[in-house]
Order: C-alpha cells, then structure tokens, then sequence
C-alpha cells in the first residue's frame, strides 16, 4: 500500500485528488495540510510514501517545505503542485529534492501513475513542462557546465544512453522495453549513474545531463 499525505491550501484540490486516490485500491491518504508548515509536520508524523506539494501556500512555501523534508532526510518524496507550466518556482523546487512535478490540471490517470511511479523510485518530469524547466535551469546552473560535462564523461556508452532516456522522462519500466533488458538491470544502470554523478536522484542526473551537453533543450 501506498501512503500519501496532500498539502494545498485550496480544500476543493485537496478534496478531489483524495477522492481520486482513495478509491485506488493501492493508496491511501493519510492525511491534509493547509500549507507547508503543517505539511512537514503530518509528514513527521506519518512518514507517507508521498507527499503532493502545492509550491504556492501562504507561511511555509512548497518550496522551503520540500526543502525542510529532504533535510530531515524522511522517506518520503515529494511531487511538487503547479498552477502553470512556466512557473518560475519549479527549478528551484527540483533543487530542494522535489521528485518530480505536475500541473494541477492532471488528468485523473496521469495523477495515479504520477504517485505510483514516484513511490516506486522513478523521478518524474511531466513532458509538458520538462523542457522548459531544464532551460530555466540550464540557464541558472548551480554546479556549472564543465564539471557536469567532466562527470558524465566516466559514464559507460551504455550508461550515458541510459541517462539520455532517463532525461526524456522514461520510467524504469519503459527504459527496460526500449532497451531489451530487465527491470533490474535498468535499476543497476541508474544506480552506477547516481553514484558517478554523485547525484541524490534521477532529477539531478537528467540536470547534469542538460549541463553537460549530453542533452539539449531544443533536442
């Protein structure tokens, strides 16, 4: 069973992505926040699988509460909330440890398979708003390009192929098809990925992807 906590300060969201998740016999809410300050604590006291993170709340940002939750190193992952596909707050979410994000305007399947692919461990980058996140980010790099560039040059062919599929979005299970092998040898791949990388999760190697030039925005 996956568990989620919601935290959005409009009750009518809270209340139709609950009755979307509750009737999944594999989910189960645990729980709602009102802003990011109740998020973390409900998220301290129930350590969900999830959490579904509005970035606009009133005291505590979705922002500074992913933030707080990555710091208290909980098992949680948390898939950031937005309005608008060219929110200026995304990357900065992603850089807080966010696992991935949607447009609040999900469609009911889309937001299942959103939190199941998060709790499994994936990362998620919704294809609607992935491109232009990265360009935001590519334009405000944090590590710079040269060092992402040195970093991805100590991948193997077949782990930097890996890492161009993980970049345009694909889950484990998609890569295994595309690449003819099995679930546990794409989770192998990913894991010698993150570890050369020195990366936390698959959303900072896509990151270190579209700095280094492995990945262009426009390709």
């Amino acid at each position: 069973m996956t568990t989620l906590i919601l935290a959005d300060d409009q009750p009518l969201v809270r209340s139709g992505f609950r009755t979307i998740l509750d009737a999944q016999p594999d989910l189960t809410v645990l729980g709602e926040a009102s802003d990011g300050a109740e998020a973390v604590t409900l998220a301290r006291q129930t350590t969900p699988d999830v959490v579904l993170m509005d970035i606009r709340m009133p005291r505590v940002d979705g922002i500074q509460a992913t933030r707080q939750l990555t710091e208290l190193q909980l098992p949680s992952r948390v898939i950031v909330l937005t309005t608008f596909d060219l929110d200026e707050y995304v990357f900065d979410a992603l850089q807080a440890g966010a696992a991935g994000f949607l447009l609040k305007d999900v469609t009911r399947d889309d937001l299942v398979h959103a939190v199941r692919v998060v709790a499994a461990g994936d990362a998620l980058l919704a294809p609607s708003v992935t491109r232009t996140l990265i360009e935001q980010y590519v334009r405000h790099p944090q590590r710079g390009g040269r060092l992402a560039g040195d970093e991805v040059s100590r991948l193997t062919p077949r782990e930097q192929e890996v890492l161009v599929l993980l970049a345009r979005g694909m889950s484990n299970s998609e890569l295994a098809e595309a690449l003819v092998v099995s679930e546990h040898t794409v989770k192998t791949h990913v894991a010698s990925i993150l570890a050369k990388l020195g990366v936390r999760d698959r959303v900072q190697a896509v990151i270190a992807a579209y700095e280094s030039g492995l990945v262009s925005p426009s390709g």
